[in-house]
């Protein structure tokens, strides 16, 4: 039986953001959406594996904002609803989520964000905590994998209350990391629900937006007062001269360092589960006999900013401390964490010893796309093509596993800033520079997500490109997903799904130079790039390739024979291991080349790179 599905009072080993698919339906949801991006994606994926089973709908959808209104729309009529992504997702649907907390909704609708600090599949490590205090949307945090279950059950019921929604906070420690967790009662979900039309709530004109905006104000000092009476939040050893306040999984670390500090008993300690709208109440009381606090939080100091408001509307005289002492950037590390309590505490430790990074040179080494993958044969056909053709190139790049590109020997990417930023910023690119061609490099299902509107606008305002779409069939970087040129089903409710290929949306869209290549075939590929790059030259509009070849992964080939190297054939050019960089080909100590059987996939490709004819099969 599937973990999710198991009875009440089950210990069972689950990883965080399981814990919250488990959560969830022990809330009784009825429709949950997301796009896929680590470290939210296990959210949706595990929920999609029992959703006939339980007749819920979920869904992977296009990007973010479509995922949450979607979701929102099953709230507001009555379908207790969750939405999940990574926190730079929350940009990208940051416009409905304003204007989500003008309307509330009417049953459960919780927003997961799952935050990446010390940046380790992102490209920052923004803190979505902000988001609460920006749009008026209580921020929750679990401190553990058990808590996360529990305070996901709770959140719905928090949400329907209040007819609110409400953001449940995660980070990558906790999202995958797995902890024991009791199960609870599954509830039988609601998935079928009823609109009930009333357009001075649900249609956000202006002079219904003014009328909301009011009641809004209004419904936030009654969530920050009942915030205050919840038992999620707790506190021990009142009445102490040192508070310290621990939000999220930043209690978790706290409670550790204590213990290592043999210090729990000196402090007042304050566990917060709600972060944004913080419980002032509930604070002044533990923290009015304290001379000093500590604010203990992963990523900004959104809860000491609130703290320090606090204590100044209240006139305490309290020393406070937080991201003076603790890292602005990156994830808490217990170390530190130990030295700066030690420190308010003016207790004496031993000098630490250096941790392993610091003691050990580890010798540096790039991430690399995998052997066989079809982006590697794409690049060496583009620097060949751009060599040839002696034209200077700016590559607009993307986000996606192909983003490895960036490195030697390919370096491929010039740019990158967030999801369908690669046809963006060509758009800027276009009309700016004198003599550089632009070259925008997106993946297929990045382009379903951002893509499409920005070729639009380069077809409309005559923006010339190179636009090369990287179709290998699937959303590789997040873990296989689909998208919907994959024909494969994004939801649990459509099973048959009609494939749109990105060939036909180009078109559709009015690109006229549409041409499809096959990575695997080197010498085709660098062809149509070189014939594509000299036609920019009188070119006002965009030009696109796509490059179709499956990712090796996810569609693993069985070769009858890989290839070999007749070694009195090679010269040591090191185009193979070099130009061509396939991890499975190494270089000997003479120069020559070998090939290594276990990393080798027998994609063959390096036989056509071999200028020598070295390489055999």
């Amino acid at each position: 039986m599937n973990k999710l599905l198991l009875p009440e009072g089950t210990r069972v080993l689950l990883l965080g953001n399981e814990a919250i698919a488990r959560g969830a339906l022990e809330a009784g949801i009825g429709f949950a959406a997301a796009y896929p991006g680590t470290p939210s994606s296990e959210i949706i994926g595990e929920l999609l594996k029992i959703a006939s089973k339980l007749n819920l709908h979920v869904e992977w959808s296009v990007n973010e904002k479509v995922a949450f209104e979607a979701a929102y729309a099953a709230a507001i009529c009555g379908v207790r609803s969750l939405v999940a992504m990574k926190h730079v997702g929350l940009n990208v649907a940051s416009d409905p989520l304003m204007t989500s907390a003008y309307m509330g909704t009417k049953a459960g609708f919780v927003i997961v964000s799952a935050d990446d600090p010390n940046m380790y599949s992102s490209q920052n490590e923004q803190d979505n905590r902000w988001y609460g205090l920006h749009a008026y949307i209580p921020v929750f945090e679990p401190c553990s994998v058990q808590e996360a279950k529990d305070l996901t059950t709770t959140l719905f019921d928090f949400s329907e209350k209040f007819e609110h929604p409400v953001i449940l906070r995660s980070v990558t420690r906790l999202s995958h990391t797995s902890g024991v967790v009791v199960l609870g009662k599954l509830i039988e979900p609601k998935s079928k629900g009823t609109f009930i039309k009333n357009p001075k709530r649900w249609v956000a004109i202006p002079e219904n937006a003014r009328i909301l905006k009011k009641d809004l104000v209004k419904k936030w000092e009654r969530i920050s007062h009942y915030i205050s009476k919840l038992k999620l939040n707790s506190s021990e050893n009142e009445n102490k001269e040192v508070a310290i306040i621990a939000s999220g999984i930043g209690y978790s670390y706290t409670v550790e360092a204590l213990e290592n500090l043999k210090a729990r008993s000196k402090v007042t300690l304050i566990k917060l589960s709600s972060s944004v709208p913080l419980p002032k109440e509930w604070i002044m009381d533990k923290v009015k006999d304290s001379k000093k606090v500590l604010v203990v939080e992963e990523g900004d100091g959104v809860v000491e900013f609130q703290i320090k408001n606090i204590i100044a509307e209240e006139g305490l005289k309290v020393e406070v401390h937080g991201k003076d002492f603790l890292p602005k950037h990156g994830e808490l590390r217990l170390e530190i964490l130990v030295r700066t309590i030690a420190k308010v505490l003016n207790i004496k430790i031993a000098a630490s010893r250096p941790n392993l990074e610091q003691s050990l040179k580890i010798p540096e080494r790039h991430p690399t796309l995998c052997p066989g993958c079809p982006y590697r044969p794409l690049y060496y056909a583009l620097k060949l093509a751009v060599k040839k053709s002696k034209v200077k190139v700016v590559y607009s790049g993307d986000i996606g596993c192909y983003t490895l590109g960036v490195y030697s020997p390919f370096q491929v990417h010039d740019t990158v800033l967030d999801m369908g930023s690669s046809i963006g910023m060509a758009n800027g690119f276009a009309h700016v520079l004198k003599e550089e061609k632009v070259v925008a490099i997106i993946g297929d299902s990045t382009f379903y997500h951002a893509g499409i509107p920005a070729l639009i606008n380069a077809i409309y305002n005559q923006a010339p490109m190179l636009v090369i779409i990287l179709d290998n069939e699937t959303t590789a970087m997040t873990g296989f997903q689909p998208h919907p040129g994959t024909g494969e089903p994004m939801s649990s409710t459509c099973l048959k799904p009609k494939k749109v290929l990105p060939e036909d949306i180009v078109k559709g869209v009015g690109i006229n130079h549409v041409y499809i290549v096959d990575p695997y075939n080197v010498y085709e590929t660098l062809h149509v790039i070189e014939k594509s790059l000299k036609m920019l030259n009188h070119m006002k509009e965009p030009i696109v390739i796509i490059a179709r070849r499956p990712c090796i992964l996810y569609k693993p080939i069985s070769p009858e024979k890989k290839p070999k190297i007749v070694e009195s054939k090679c010269n040591s050019c090191g185009i193979c291991y070099n130009s061509f960089s396939c991890p499975a080909i190494v270089r000997l100590p003479t120069g020559k080349a070998k090939i290594n059987e276990n990393m080798c996939i027998g994609c063959n490709i390096c036989v056509d790179v071999c200028p020598l004819n070295a390489i055999i099969v």
